[in-house]
């Protein structure tokens, strides 16, 4: 990898404008952005601790949740501190940095892709095949799929970044976002970034349209079945669940798809960064309440959870 170059000036960093260009708003952003932060870390967590801590959680679908709550942790702490640094400062990233921020943050978000797909066909398989079920999710079959999902994730942003290291970059060294995206970087090579950017859009739709092909035909059965069922509240339930779990899956993967498969479709680059906003702040935060808004079963563990806690504070 070579190091950034200016002239014949050397620059060992990069600089991220972020939201430069409305600076007077930083203050409230900061503020927010802190708050939807802490929310998402705290969020994610009281799940993971739920399905760890009670034995009537360990089942398929909570394991799957829990690993998605886990991967949201790490990849929203992946982009959102450097961020709010940039709120209160100009926020400078190494260049060994940023690329190790991108294939992090890239590895963890192809790997929910993937993680998001295999929830779906849990679902699917659950509400279709409730008999062979057991036997179709058992523990190995589980511990496999999350497997593959966070391994191919490694390996796909691994394979990109080894191409990116090998760029010439020579300045300017400010990188027009909040984050060492692809697009920004790819922008200040000067070297020829073709074969990093042709492989990037091919794994990229594979990567995107295939999971999100398999949520759609996932729940698209699933609507099948449940239209089966007599007309009543448990039929209501069925299409709102559906509804809210499409809505926020909709709304990561074509954010991602516009900014990863037709890049050329956002002419503005505040617009790229407010799409970059929703995949990276906006469905971390509504994933866990989406996907135990209408759990009773895990309303009763949290209650649980949260009175033990509170109990054990006042003894």
């Amino acid at each position: 990898m070579e190091i950034v170059s200016i002239g014949n000036q050397t620059i060992t960093k990069f600089v991220l404008l972020g939201f430069c260009v409305i600076a007077e708003l930083h203050l409230p952003f900061f503020i927010v952005f802190t708050f939807i932060y802490v929310s998402i870390i705290l969020g994610n967590m009281l799940i993971i601790v739920a399905v760890v801590s009670f034995q009537r959680l360990h089942t398929p679908m909570y394991f799957f949740l829990a690993n998605l709550s886990f991967l949201e942790i790490l990849y929203t702490s992946t982009v959102v501190p450097k961020m709010l640094e940039g709120f209160l400062q100009p926020a400078a990233i190494s260049v060994a940095g940023c690329l190790l921020q991108f294939f992090i943050f890239g590895s963890l978000a192809t790997a929910e892709c993937f993680l998001l797909a295999v929830m779906a066909y849990d679902r699917y398989l659950a509400i279709c095949y409730p008999l062979c079920y057991p036997l179709l999710m058992a523990p190995r079959w589980c511990l496999g799929l999350v497997g593959i999902a966070w391994l191919s994730g490694f390996m796909v942003d691994g394979l990109v970044v080894i191409l990116m290291a090998q760029l010439r970059f020579c300045g300017p060294n400010h990188i027009d976002h909040f984050y060492c995206d692809f697009t920004p970087l790819m922008n200040l090579a000067c070297s020829d970034p073709s074969v990093a950017q042709m492989t990037t859009f091919i794994l990229s739709v594979v990567c995107l349209t295939v999971p999100f092909g398999l949520i759609l035909t996932s729940y698209a059965r699933i609507v099948v079945a449940v239209l089966r069922v007599p007309a009543g509240a448990s039929r209501r339930k069925a299409f709102s669940t559906c509804s809210s779990h499409l809505a926020v899956v909709s709304t990561f993967y074509g954010t991602l798809m516009v900014l990863y498969v037709a890049p050329s479709a956002v002419h503005s680059q505040l617009l790229s960064k407010v799409f970059a906003l929703l995949y990276t702040v906006v469905t971390p935060l509504f994933n866990p309440v989406i996907y135990t808004l209408r759990n009773k079963e895990v309303h009763q563990v949290l209650w649980r959870l949260l009175y033990v806690k509170q109990t054990e504070t006042i003894d």
